[in-house]
């Protein structure tokens, strides 16, 4: 799974980074009537040759300085950045055809998409990047990581221009600036996987052009602030050490897609004002300290089609049939090691766009709906280590179709009708043992007659033959939910 993830934030940072600067390649001729404004297209070496343009000559002196702080003298070799340039810095021209560097961006995210690497154990952000006036792009990945340094302050003084930061994986330290709440035309703010500590500014909320925050994969502790950004697609705040309740400010962010604060110490039950965020894809609370009950509005999200409440044994409640009756379009539903109780709805068993459940680890009891039987598109449904009973409404189809992802183990009342033909094509842990429902004690598990084997790990088919597929890897959650990922970071940086 780590390489799987690995992987795919790669292709999240091509689309970052590829997508906004490979699609602007040629020259529009400039507007006379307005004097200092830039042409919108970044020029083509080739381009800038022939129409007699000039770098100007403070910016290219800045950039010289940036140049060398990441390691990359070469650079001072070029006699003009923007007529020599590479694959990593974009300029502009304005109406007088001085030439403006708007993109700067560094490291290496594949071997296709280069951009200058950094000496990670010396290289620094230049002070002189604030000599770049029209500046609108910053990106630095995987630079600075052995050379711990803070988030310089100075980057905040290129609020009138700066709409993209992107710092991921630099090893960066100490607090987030206050400063950056001064980026004000900021519409993606990225900080993802360094070592910042303390809270998050509550400076931030003056950021009110922000499209996608990620703060994720750090040692941010403290209270949430009460932000509120009205046109905000992706908030990612998981595996940090914050604390305290879910603000209900941020309820009032109608344009989100993404919601992830997974993995830190949440606390309190999650608002009822969450039916505000009805364009909501992806919600992912998992991992925290949460408590019940589940609100009644999460019927509301009618769009979500990722909900992820695992890993909070603190709410300790039961599931509402009616949370499920608007969710529709839900595909993967993870409800692990929360302490739930009670039975599983009927209703959950109608949501026909469902392929994945995980509702192990609890204490939920009687049997499992028989609508489960009809959920033609389950490809993955855990609901081992709970207190179910009764007759196992599979067929022998869906019982192969999961295999190993079918989980049913330690459920001592399950059971299997002989008529469904299962025995030992019920496909569970090789430590289960689903015995035949007896007619006097319908829904108790006796004796079993027929026992799930294995030879060497592999489970057994009909008449003891081993399977003839191979047990696919448990990753079909993770993978849906990056690809889902993938396409909501997409989606903000094209628009």
């Amino acid at each position: 799974m780590d390489k799987l993830s690995s992987l795919m934030e790669t292709h999240l940072l091509l689309i970052l980074v590829c997508i906004p600067l490979g699609r602007s390649l040629t020259v529009t001729v400039p507007d006379s009537s307005s004097p200092s404004a830039l042409v919108d297209g970044p020029q083509t070496a080739f381009t800038v040759n022939n129409n007699g343009a000039r770098t100007d000559i403070r910016e290219q002196e800045a950039v010289y300085d940036i140049m060398r702080a990441t390691g990359n003298d070469w650079a001072t070799d070029i006699p003009d950045i923007c007529r020599g340039r590479w694959h990593g810095i974009e300029c502009m021209p304005d109406k007088d055809n001085v030439y403006h560097v708007v993109s700067l961006s560094f490291g290496a995210l594949s071997d296709d998409t280069a951009f200058p690497t950094c000496d990670i154990a010396k290289s620094s952000i230049s002070p002189s990047i604030t000599k770049l006036p029209r500046l609108r792009t910053l990106f630095f990945y995987r630079c600075l990581t052995n050379n711990p340094q803070p988030i310089p302050s100075f980057l905040g003084r290129l609020g009138k221009s700066l709409q993209t930061l992107v710092l991921r994986e630099n090893g960066l330290v100490g607090p987030i600036p206050n400063e950056l709440g001064n980026l004000t035309r900021l519409k993606v703010l990225d900080l993802h996987k360094n070592e910042l500590n303390g809270s998050i500014p509550g400076s931030l909320g003056r950021i009110t052009s922000l499209r996608s925050l990620d703060l994720s994969g750090n040692q941010l502790s403290g209270l949430i602030p009460d932000l509120s950004f009205p046109q905000l697609n992706v908030l990612d705040l998981n595996q940090n050490h914050l604390v305290g309740s879910i603000p209900t400010t941020l309820m009032n962010c109608p344009s989100l897609i993404k919601l992830d604060m997974s993995r830190n110490c949440l606390s309190g039950p999650i608002p009822e004002s969450i039916s505000g965020l009805e364009n909501l894809i992806l919600l992912d609370l998992g991992y925290n300290s949460l408590a019940g009950p589940l609100p009644a509005s999460l019927k509301e999200l009618n769009s979500l089609q990722a909900l992820l409440l695992n890993g909070n044994p603190t709410m300790s409640t039961t599931i509402p049939s009616s949370i499920f009756d608007g969710l529709k379009d839900l595909v993967v539903l993870i409800l692990s090691e929360n302490n739930l109780q009670g039975i599983i709805p009927e209703s959950l068993g109608r949501l026909r766009k469902i392929r994945v459940i995980h509702l192990d680890g609890n204490k939920l009891n009687g049997s499992i709906p028989a609508s489960f039987g009809d959920l033609n598109d389950l490809s993955e449904l855990r609901l081992d280590n709970n207190l179910l009973m009764g007759p196992v409404p599979f067929n022998r189809d869906m019982v192969w179709r999961m295999r190993r992802k079918l989980r049913l183990n330690n459920n001592s009342g399950l059971c299997y009708d002989t008529k469904s033909g299962l025995g030992d094509d019920l496909a569970t842990s090789s430590d289960s043992v689903i015995g035949i429902c007896e007619t006097s004690k319908y829904g108790m598990a006796t004796k079993a007659v027929r026992h799930i084997s294995t030879i060497d790990g592999t489970e057994l088919g009909p008449l003891g033959t081993k399977s003839a597929g191979r047990v696919q890897k448990p990753a079909v959650a993770c993978f849906m939910l990056l690809q889902l990922a993938n396409f909501l970071l997409f989606a903000v940086y094209v628009m």
